[in-house]
């Protein structure tokens, strides 16, 4: 009897998943700094912003960073200026601080909020060419399916400009109310009531990864 063939397929490691997976495991292998104290650097990338407060109802993401600081609330990316332009991409030497000046962003709107504190936060980052910016932080959203990248949108937004508040209050702001500019929107139609059921709801039903690699055995 003739032993069945098993059609491995070959790894190729520069394969564009992989050289993304990449990205986003040496993010995650990365140091842990606390958001509120960010040392100076310069260079555009990717980041991940953990939480381990008491505010209730992250709690199930609070007690595991309380350990392990592995299940992100927040992803993002800071691109090099002139990188969404089109022709050739910006070099990231040239990047300045676009992702300090982020990291930074994010800071200022935790401090304005009453129901955050900032000493909950620490972040992990990574500079990135940045060619390989949008594919690492799309592999760590799915993965990790962060709150703040989902149910709860609007962490990331700037405020829109004088005479342009006509659009609805961002989810974020009504959950943590505190940043001026978004006072200024129209009201949602959801309380925080209800966002916070689903964000407890979501939470409770959520299989969170086990591990921070994205190239597994099969």
């Amino acid at each position: 009897m003739t032993a069945e063939v098993i059609p491995f397929i070959p790894f190729n490691p520069l394969d564009k998943k992989n050289l993304g997976a990449s990205v986003a495991e040496a993010l995650l292998a990365g140091k842990i700094y606390p958001l509120d104290n960010l040392p100076k650097f310069r260079g555009a990338g990717i980041y991940a912003i953990y939480y381990s407060g008491t505010f209730s109802p992250y709690e199930e993401i609070a007690k595991r960073n309380q350990q392990s600081k592995q299940i992100p609330i927040y992803v993002g990316k800071a691109v090099p200026s002139g990188s969404r332009k089109g022709g050739e991409p910006a070099v990231n030497s040239k990047a300045g601080k676009a992702l300090l000046s982020r990291l930074s962003e994010h800071a200022e709107s935790i401090r304005a909020v009453d129901n955050l504190d900032i000493n909950d936060f620490t972040c992990r980052f990574l500079v990135v060419e940045d060619i390989w910016i949008p594919l690492g932080e799309s592999l760590l959203i799915a993965r990790y399916s962060p709150v703040w990248n989902s149910l709860v949108d609007g962490f990331g937004n700037h405020d829109p400009g004088k005479g342009r508040h006509n659009g609805k209050r961002p989810r974020w702001d009504v959950l943590h109310p505190g940043r001026d500019w978004a006072a200024k929107c129209k009201d949602r139609p959801e309380t925080s009531e209800d966002i916070i059921r689903e964000v407890e709801s979501h939470l409770r039903n959520m299989t969170f990864p086990t591990s921070d690699k994205f190239i597994l055995p099969e």
